[in-house]
């Protein structure tokens, strides 16, 4: 039963055709295209693909990106299905005051962290789960695999065209992360990833407090390996996250069908 996951962001829609639905199962393809491409994947990245059995996806990038994303899926006739977040699923539970309300990206990312840290015998472990993006979060889960809240801040980008808008004269390239900046674009650059590398900190120390143990950081995103050389807690940068919560839940849901 070939399964295809779809992870539809801000700007890019990722997606991952593989063997089966299952947490091991083989990648047979994959690929990433711009939103504002989108109209080209029926004719292009999917011409030859064989038709899954099975289309799993989480968006947050709206009804109407999501409607053009269903256009190209008729291509085969695969009704695709769409993760909300809910109360549990995968196990995860979902501390959210309103659990619908939960982004479905970062439900499917907590839920592919948690399945991660039970396969390796870690499942006894509070997490700290980490997206970095065009926005950023920082989600805590307990060792009972309880989502306890999370924290969503800019990504780099946002923080820089929001200085750039807001203060006369902040019109500068890119710059560098360094400990004392001594130029205008290096403070900028320096002071947004210092700023995301602060919120993981406070989070992983929040959990530590709350819990009683030392928590596992897991990074994932696009612009993760951006952060890296500045985070100040250790972490595991795994690309992803987001396939691997696809692929645990599409695993569940088939579970419990009738046989």
């Amino acid at each position: 039963m070939s399964f295809l996951a779809l992870d539809v962001g801000n700007t890019r829609l990722k997606w991952s055709l593989y063997e089966a639905p299952r947490a091991d199962a083989p990648l047979l393809a994959h690929g990433v295209q711009f939103l504002e491409n989108i109209e080209s994947l029926a004719e292009g990245d999917w011409r030859r693909l064989p038709a899954p059995q099975w289309i799993l996806g989480c968006t947050v990038a709206g009804d109407a990106v999501k409607r053009r994303v269903q256009e190209q899926l008729e291509v085969w006739d695969v009704h695709p299905r769409w993760v909300v977040s809910s109360a549990t699923e995968a196990g995860l539970t979902n501390g959210y005051d309103h659990p619908s309300r939960l982004g479905s990206d970062r439900w499917v990312a907590m839920i592919g962290a948690r399945q991660r840290l039970l396969a390796r015998g870690d499942g006894h472990k509070p997490c700290v789960v980490v997206m970095v993006g065009t926005a950023v979060t920082v989600e805590a889960i307990d060792a009972d695999g309880k989502f306890l809240g999370g924290i969503i801040l800019p990504g780099h980008g946002i923080m820089l065209r929001a200085l750039e808008s807001g203060t006369a004269g902040l019109h500068v390239p890119t710059g560098n992360v360094c400990n004392f900046p001594t130029n205008t674009s290096d403070a900028l650059t320096s002071g947004g990833t210092f700023a995301i590398a602060g919120a993981v900190h406070r989070m992983v120390d929040n959990l530590r407090q709350h819990t009683g143990q030392e928590p596992v950081c897991i990074m994932t995103g696009g612009a993760g390996w951006k952060m890296a050389p500045s985070m100040t807690v250790p972490f595991e940068l795994v690309d992803g996250l987001i396939f691997d919560g696809l692929l645990a839940i599409a695993a569940h849901r088939l579970a419990q069908q009738p046989a």
